[in-house]
């Protein structure tokens, strides 16, 4: 069964990041193993909620919008999408995930086999 591994954590400015001993190593190994147990289907790191557009179409007429569509504490990061057995085989991956630090991991499963998924060919 597929799951996506959604990212959040709190927003981060460029300059307050400060490099941490060991956790690129810990996002690269974590990366390495998902792959190497065959469950990784893909992954991207998304830049800051803050450069984002949100479109909407109120009445046919485009609006775009700067920024995400809602103002939270946290903010989508980035992703995985696991092929696993089930929830519970997810739910261990994701608790594995660096991230588990100082933010959190929302699992959600995929829906497959619908209809629209046939333009995907």
């Amino acid at each position: 069964m597929k799951y996506a591994l959604l990212i959040y954590a709190g927003p981060v400015r460029p300059e307050d990041v400060r490099p941490v001993d060991g956790v690129m190593d810990n996002w690269l190994d974590y990366t390495a193993a998902l792959r190497q147990s065959g469950a990784l289907l893909g992954a991207e790191q998304l830049e800051p909620a803050d450069t984002s557009t949100t479109v909407s179409v109120p009445g046919g007429e485009r609006l775009l919008t700067d920024g995400p569509f809602m103002e939270t504490k946290e903010h989508l990061g980035g992703f995985y999408l696991i092929d696993v057995p089930d929830l519970d085989t997810a739910i261990d991956w994701a608790a594995k995930m660096p991230i588990m630090r100082y933010g959190r991991v929302e699992v959600r499963p995929v829906v497959e086999g619908a209809e629209w998924q046939a333009g995907l060919k």
